[in-house]
């Protein structure tokens, strides 16, 4: 008996990818395993064609040993007859099965024997991959990433219901062959995609089931579901038979959630790519099949294209794709319903509030501009098209049109004049003959390709939108003449195309003997020995400029010999947040210095745009070699953050540390995360601490935590509060003496009304930057769109996501949610707000200096603390209500009176332990303490500006 039998069927009905290559490909990773008791059981159906047969004869004979090939009765024809005769045939302690072309991994077997012999499980399951439609690259289903987090076992699949709820057992998994035999388990020989039923069925039957993060299988085909929905759709209906069966409804709800996002959303993003005919009876299979209610849990979008699926309605369908990879365009003319919610359209009323299609304008909306024709007449290209157009999107304005077609990746453009242009209640219908041949004269070099857009304009406001239409709508011989201005030798025709983003574009070909034997000689000359030989060098030479342009080879440089040069006195450079704004401590003293004239020269650091920075101080990109320059030679450093660790500090510079807030969550060598680094990284994080000559705190939490944290000596210091919070303490001050009106310029400068509370809502940073250094974009926890329909009419929302991150804010009403994520200087901010919505962010530290309302709305709280770490219990300390739920926190907010009142005393207690430095002079003490005793002068210094590259 082996240890493993894995069953390969071949020339069955509906079996997959069949063919000699994938059997092959199937049988060769069997073969491969680096557990040598595995055998592959080819089941060799009575209708394979003439070279599967072959294939599957050499198998068997190249390893006899570890290939045996089964011939089951002739009147085995489907699939699951098939694997039935292969589980019949299987001889392994495990047996699993794989579909002609899916791969296992080389380990497979073997992670597979080791968990099930641990655990003694009758059913173990690993991840899978798929080829992808476009490209055929491999790729993981997202929701595998939660499944197989970490390896367990589960004494039931209930423990793991996204075992059934998802098809994740179509593959990938094996099956003691003795429990197998013991329940019964087969394949239902009837049914067409019979995997998605084993699987759950076994798992229903079995016992200890087991689950091991690891790679098993790749390869696997994405089903044909146009063609296959049918058969889709009866296996998922009879593994939600089977939990009902098992008295859980509650996941069969959830199945049926999934299978309209796992297959009818698919299937309706694929509606651009399918011929006419294809969509048409795809659309009448799902009307005939799909009899079950659309869950109303889905979002708008998925309802929709699942609706019109239901309902037979290609044209509609083919619409909601376009939607669905296009969520900001409007689509369908959206029309009101009950309540005042927005619906698709008067046939399809699915509710679509959510998209905010309602408060788009004329102009800035993107609409959709369906091409209905594309096609050649009197030797010009006729267009005909309609743009979809709301009514409450209608400007009292006649409308007037132009086609434009603009070179793709460069600046010209040439316009056609649309002379049908007729507004017909819910839309605009146009239609233009565009003389390409003799107007659009492109060089024939690097502008071959086209994108065609409509620009429509009504009393001065233009809206612009591309030409969306399925794949199919220009095939045939629909060409013109082209006239490049290099001559035909570049090129002689133009051609109409739908592009993978499924918009029209015309592209240069080459037709005529003369352009093609260009073409031909243009390739040779560059891609001959002697060509090929020059590419690999310019790839030599622009991998070792874009070395020389690394920020290792800069760093080197600036620690070997930048560091040398000699400081210049009086030099200061600045830096906020990673030179990612122009703000907090960093900027109150600069401000100060600026303010009593000290004659020191700033220099200031951006991550990406100079936009917003000072007019007066020398700007340098952050790890340009200027910014490096400006550090070699400054006297002061000054950040809120930290340099970049791998620089030194020159010996004769003064590195002022303000740090960007007080500590909750546990920081520095506290961090968990750094106490499992290696030595050499915890002794770089050391180095770069070292370099702090003044570190600023604010109250003896500070030193009790953060200096702790970071191993701080206590000569290096200064009580003084910090810089940024100045303005707080000022505009308190304010408040108690002459009231909260007049408001900052901020307020009329983000456009909130005076008789609008504002609330802020800052939540903490919760995982590392984006790929490139680019922000990662998150969702938020609150949900704002129900914050805007509750409170919108007197709270206006800002929303400030954390500097490493940005928020993905839905479109709301006008005036009730505001995204403030990239103004430089958050003290403007909480200046301006009535009260503060956080979690664990220092925020709450600095805003409650003014003394207003702090909500919290932490619903992981306990988890965040146990994985994170934590200084202090919140709940004991905070200084405002803790809630932990969305509806308790709109209820703390509907009675923010009451409760204001009742943590009033809280609020106090909290700024005064947490901020017993902050007195309103920490700007000047600091500058005091730093600046002034190095001997600067009372002569204000201005100089050009630059900017580092």
């Amino acid at each position: 008996m082996t240890d493993f039998s894995c069953v390969i069927t071949a020339g069955g009905e509906n079996g997959g990818s069949e063919g000699p290559d994938a059997l092959r490909a199937s049988v060769a990773s069997v073969l491969g395993q680096s557990l040598r008791g595995s055998e592959a059981v080819v089941v060799l159906a009575a209708r394979a064609d003439g070279p599967t047969r072959t294939a599957a004869r050499a198998l068997a004979d190249s390893s006899p040993d570890r290939v045996r090939l089964i011939h089951p009765d002739p009147a085995a024809r489907t699939t699951g007859a098939l694997r039935n005769a292969g589980l019949d045939a299987a001889t392994g302690r495990y047996v699993l099965v794989l579909t002609p072309g899916e791969r296992l991994h080389r380990h497979a077997c073997r992670n597979f024997w080791q968990a099930g012999e641990r655990s003694r499980a009758d059913l173990v399951a690993g991840r899978w991959s798929r080829t992808t439609e476009e490209g055929g690259k491999e790729q993981e289903p997202p929701w595998q990433g939660e499944l197989y987090a970490r390896s367990r076992t589960v004494a039931r699949f209930a423990d793991a219901p996204e075992l059934v709820v998802r098809d994740a057992l179509v593959t990938g998994f094996c099956l003691r062959r003795e429990a197998a035999r013991r329940h019964g388990l087969r394949y239902e020989e009837d049914l067409a995609h019979g995997e998605i039923l084993f699987g759950p069925l076994a798992a229903a039957v079995v016992g200890r089931i087991t689950l091991v993060r690891r790679l098993i299988v790749t390869g696997r085909a994405v089903p044909d579901r146009a063609r296959d929905l049918a058969a889709l759709v009866e296996a998922h209906r009879r593994v939600a038979a089977t939990l009902d069966a098992h008295g859980l409804p509650e996941l069969r709800e959830e199945r049926e959630r999934a299978f309209v996002r796992d297959h009818l959303v698919p299937l309706a993003r694929s509606f651009p790519r399918l011929p006419a005919a294809r969509r048409t009876r795809a659309a009448a299979t799902a009307a005939r099949v799909l009899t079950a209610p659309v869950p109303r849990e889905l979002p708008p979008l998925e309802r929709v294209a699942a609706t019109l699926l239901a309902r037979g309605d290609a044209e509609g369908v083919l619409t909601a794709a376009y939607a669905l990879s296009r969520p900001a365009t409007v689509c369908a003319p959206v029309t009101a319903g009950e309540g005042g919610r927005m619906e698709w359209d008067e046939h399809c009323p699915v509710d679509v509030t959510e998209l905010g299609h309602q408060y788009r304008q004329f102009g800035g909306a993107r609409l959709m501009n369906r091409l209905t024709r594309c096609t050649a007449e009197e030797g010009r290209l006729l267009l005909e098209g309609r743009l979809v157009l709301p009514p409450h999107l209608t400007p009292d304005a006649p409308f007037t049109a132009t086609l434009e077609f603009r070179a793709r990746g460069g600046a010209r453009a040439v316009a056609f004049p649309v002379d049908d242009v007729r507004h017909d209640g819910d839309g605009v219908t146009w239609g233009a003959r565009a003389d390409v041949s003799r107007l659009l004269r492109p060089l024939g070099v690097r502008d071959t390709a086209w994108d065609a857009r409509l620009i429509v304009e009504a009393g001065g406001v233009r809206s612009v939108s591309d030409l969306f239409g399925p794949q199919d709508l220009v095939e045939g011989a629909v060409r013109f003449a082209a006239r490049p201005r290099l001559g035909q030798l570049a090129g002689d025709t133009w051609e109409p195309y739908i592009t993978l983003k499924d918009h029209l574009a015309l592209r240069l070909t080459a037709r005529r003997c003369p352009a093609r034997t260009t073409r031909r000689l243009v390739r040779y000359a560059t891609h001959f020995r002697p060509a090929r030989k020059a590419k690999l060098l310019a790839r030599a030479l622009r991998k070792r400029l874009d070395r020389y342009r690394s920020r290792g080879f800069k760093a080197t440089t600036y620690n070997t010999w930048l560091i040398r040069l000699p400081v210049r006195r009086g030099s200061v450079v600045f830096e906020s947040h990673m030179g990612r704004c122009y703000g907090d401590s960093p900027r109150a003293l600069h401000e100060e210095i600026r303010r009593q004239g000290l004659k020191l020269r700033a220099t200031w650091s951006y991550d990406t745009s100079p936009a917003g920075f000072p007019d007066d101080a020398r700007l340098v990109r952050r790890w340009s070699w200027r910014y490096l320059w400006a550090l070699a030679r400054a006297e002061f450093w000054v950040d809120n953050q930290g340099f970049p660790q791998h620089l030194r500090k020159p010996a004769r510079t003064t590195y002022l540390q303000t740090w960007h807030g007080s500590a909750y969550k546990r920081m520095g060598f506290d961090e968990t995360r750094v106490r499992l680094q290696n030595a050499p990284q915890r002794e770089r994080l050391q180095q770069a601490v070292h370099r702090f000559d003044h570190f600023l705190v604010r109250s003896e939490h500070d030193v009790a935590t953060l200096a702790r944290a970071y191993r701080l000596p206590e000569d290096r210091l200064l009580r003084t509060g910090y810089p940024r919070n100045d303005a707080l303490i000022a505009e308190r001050t304010r408040t108690e003496t002459e009231g909260r009106l007049p408001r900052p310029p901020l307020a009329g400068a983000l456009g909130i009304d005076d008789h609008k509370k504002v609330v802020l809502y800052a939540p903490t940073f919760r995982g590392g930057p984006a790929a490139g250094g680019k922000q990662a974009r998150r969702r938020l926890l609150l949900d704002v769109r129900e914050f805007a329909e509750r409170f919108g009419d007197s709270y206006t929302l800002l929303v400030r996501a954390h500097y490493l991150e940005a928020a993905r804010l839905p479109l709301c009403p006008p005036g009730t949610v505001i995204d403030v994520s990239r103004h430089h200087d958050v003290s403007e901010l909480l200046a301006l707000a009535d009260v503060l919505v956080t979690d664990y962010s220092s925020i709450m530290f600095d805003f409650a200096l003014l003394d207003r309302p702090v909500l919290l709305y932490a619903p992981d709280l306990d988890t965040y603390a146990a994985e994170r770490g934590s200084y202090f219990d919140l709940r004991e300390k905070a200084p405002g209500p803790v809630t932990a739920t969305q509806e308790e926190l709109f209820a703390q907010l509907a009675e923010l009176k009451k409760s204001d009142i009742r943590h009033a005393s809280h609020r106090a207690a909290f700024a005064a332990e947490f901020g017993a430095y902050d007195r309103g002079d920490a700007a000047r003490q600091v500058v005091a303490a730093v600046f002034s005793r190095q001997g600067a002068s009372r002569t204000t210094d201005h100089h050009d500006r630059g900017a580092g590259r």
